[in-house]
């Protein structure tokens, strides 16, 4: 059982409903942590940067041990908000990057992103480091990149009742970036061009 960090407890048959009525994309090809996380070895392999995904910090409470060998995490709960998704460094630069996905046909919602994510964003743009975010439409298997500063606009609009950023834009204004062997997502290509 997981306890959140606002200091609610999701109930296990909760958890297990939504998991079970949860639509689940696996046979539409590879959802895009999986890109990305093959993306960022094939980039650590060829010593291109050095990237990876951030561990959720979870405060483990409870612990069966149904045998000597096993033990299976019962209880536990969210340190903490997470920030982004990944962070790393490349061409000695600092870079932290969210990636999100989406089966809308027209948008992105505005509310896959939270507050904490937000301003964690802007502290890392501030200070100077690479920020982005990696957007992709699972409907019809194509990712964009986005800068932090574009996502602050949108992110802004919400006050006046903006709920999604258009995936017109999102086609006119930030970077696509093809679904291909290796590396899976070559997200790279893109911050080369800003730091040229």
């Amino acid at each position: 059982m997981f306890h959140y960090p606002n200091g609610k407890k999701a109930k296990s048959n909760e958890v297990s409903k939504k998991t079970a009525s949860a639509p689940t994309y696996a046979n539409r090809g590879m959802n895009l942590e999986t890109l990305l996380n093959e993306t960022n070895e094939f980039y650590r392999i060829h010593q291109r940067a050095v990237i990876h995904k951030k561990p959720t910090p979870l405060q483990i409470v409870k612990v069966d041990y149904p045998k000597r060998s096993a033990a299976k995490v019962t209880e536990a709960y969210f340190k903490q908000a997470s920030t982004t998704d990944y962070n790393g460094v490349y061409r000695g630069r600092y870079i932290d990057f969210e990636a999100k996905e989406t089966n809308n046909k027209t948008s992105f919602p505005l509310g896959n992103f939270h507050d904490h994510q937000i301003q964690h964003m802007r502290e890392c743009v501030r200070h100077g480091g690479i920020c982005f975010v990696i957007i992709r439409f699972s409907r019809y298997n194509t990712q964009y990149v986005l800068t932090a500063e574009q996502l602050f606009e949108w992110w802004g609009e919400r006050e006046t009742g903006r709920k999604s950023i258009p995936l017109t834009y999102i086609e006119k204004e930030a970077h696509e970036v093809p679904t291909r062997a290796l590396p899976a997502v070559d997200y790279l290509t893109v911050v080369d061009k800003w730091l040229d």
